[in-house]
């Protein structure tokens, strides 16, 4: 159980990264075709791996096997030992763990378009999971088999994952990001009806290549949708928390259809997860997926600016307010503004952000946040994207002043210097 765990958590570190390196080696523009052809590679390693192991097993042993696995990890690792990533000069000091999760998290959390595709994933994995999880009992219950059935359904559903990786360049050139999910989804719906009601082989084995197409695409698409939708800086632990709620959606799936085969059938789970497919494809009414590819992410060139106070990168808190001349007309479209201006700034990393205005001048609008230290008002700034500079373009075209809006940047202090400590009286005959 420990090694499994180890093995699970090994996993878990290494699958966003990976995933997260494949935007570090092509063009933004090649993505979504570089994800599909990690997928199908993934999928050609499942399909014929389970058929190398058993006659590993079956010649030699079990130990033999893991031992065969343990060694193909061995020109994995020298590859990733000899590439060299491109280096970015980067003057800021790394956070700490904790810090980088808070990070994320937030990131991912006030990222309206990430958000969708977790929840869509995590839903589509929920559905999906009946046919991935029953799949040994179809082979046993339904079609009669055993082992080498159950390979042959594996393989094909396999199969079926290549050729959608094959074809997903093609299919993203003639649909949408949310097209491209939903006949996904629809696709694999039926395969699953139909696995429900079939006894013959070759019926369930086509319906299982629709069904790991329809896998493929879907998840190939909802990944790409994150990646296109993430700095490169969070992309990772976007990756990481896409793949916790796509897979604890498969967890859940699992679990559920395996009870509801439990106390009813086979063909009774499978048929509802259908249906729960189904309902998650009528789910991008509410909810639709973006298309991949509408933001510009790259960096703004952002100048850290020079102060006169002597600071270093751990001063702080840092105090800044933006004061803005607003007429009164112009205060609905300015609100609408300062809105998504507060979801970026959070997002960003700044804190009690507070929007006031001016009792004595109503057209005085002043915009304060504050951050921890000085670096992170620096990282802060340096997270905001081409796409976010929309806003304060807005905003400065609504100021009305004679020059532009007046930042000032402060540092808080106390305002009552601290007491020095009184100095203690020791009797020197005491110890005498």
């Amino acid at each position: 159980l420990l090694l499994t765990f180890l093995i699970g958590c090994g996993l878990a570190f290494n699958s966003p990264a990976w995933q997260a390196s494949v935007g570090d080696m092509v063009p933004r523009s090649e993505l979504p075709s570089a994800v599909a052809l990690t997928s199908m590679g993934f999928n050609i390693a499942r399909s014929i791996g389970p058929a190398i192991g058993g006659a590993i097993v079956a010649a030699v042993g079990a130990a033999a096997a893991f031992a065969v696995n343990a060694l193909c990890y061995v020109p994995l690792i020298a590859v990733l030992a000899s590439w060299r990533k491109p280096s970015t000069p980067n003057a800021l000091p790394r956070e700490t763990l904790g810090v980088a999760v808070a990070a994320g998290v937030r990131y991912v959390a006030m990222s309206p378009r990430i958000g969708t595709v977790l929840v869509r994933a995590a839903a589509f994995c929920v559905g999906a999971g009946g046919l991935v999880a029953l799949m040994p009992l179809i082979a046993k219950e339904l079609i009669g088999g055993g082992p080498l059935t159950y390979g042959l359904l594996l393989g094909a559903f396999g199969a079926g994952a290549v050729t959608g990786a094959a074809g997903n360049a093609r299919l993203r050139a003639v649909f949408s990001t949310e097209a491209m999910v939903r006949w996904s989804t629809i696709a694999f719906a039926i395969a699953a009806a139909v696995a429900a009601v079939s006894t013959y082989l070759l019926v369930t084995m086509a319906m299982l290549f629709i069904a790991g197409a329809g896998w493929l695409l879907a998840l190939s698409t909802f990944n790409v949708a994150v990646q296109m939708s993430a700095p490169r800086w969070v992309v990772a632990r976007a990756l990481s928390i896409y793949q916790m709620a796509a897979f604890g959606g498969l967890a859940a799936g699992s679990w559920l259809w395996g009870a509801v085969a439990t106390n009813e059938s086979i063909t009774v789970a499978l048929l509802a997860s259908a249906v729960v497919l189904i309902a998650c494809m009528l789910l991008g009414r509410w909810l639709p997926l973006a298309q991949a590819g509408e933001l510009n992410l790259d960096p703004l060139n952002w100048k850290e600016p020079s102060t006169e106070v002597p600071i270093v990168a751990r001063s702080g808190p840092i105090v800044v307010t933006i004061e803005y001349l607003i007429r009164d007309e112009d205060v609905p479209e300015f609100l609408r503004a300062m809105n998504e201006r507060r979801r970026i700034r959070r997002r960003d990393g700044a804190r009690n952000w507070r929007l006031l205005r001016d009792l004595a001048d109503p057209r005085v609008w002043i915009e304060r946040y504050e951050t921890p230290t000085w670096v992170d008002y620096v990282r802060h700034n340096r997270r905001m994207t081409q796409h976010d500079a929309v806003v304060p373009q807005r905003l400065r075209a609504l100021h009305c002043g004679p020059d532009g809006p007046r930042v000032r940047r402060m540092i808080e202090r106390e305002s009552v210097a601290r007491r020095e400590p009184r100095e203690t009286l020791i009797d020197p005959t005491r110890y005498s």
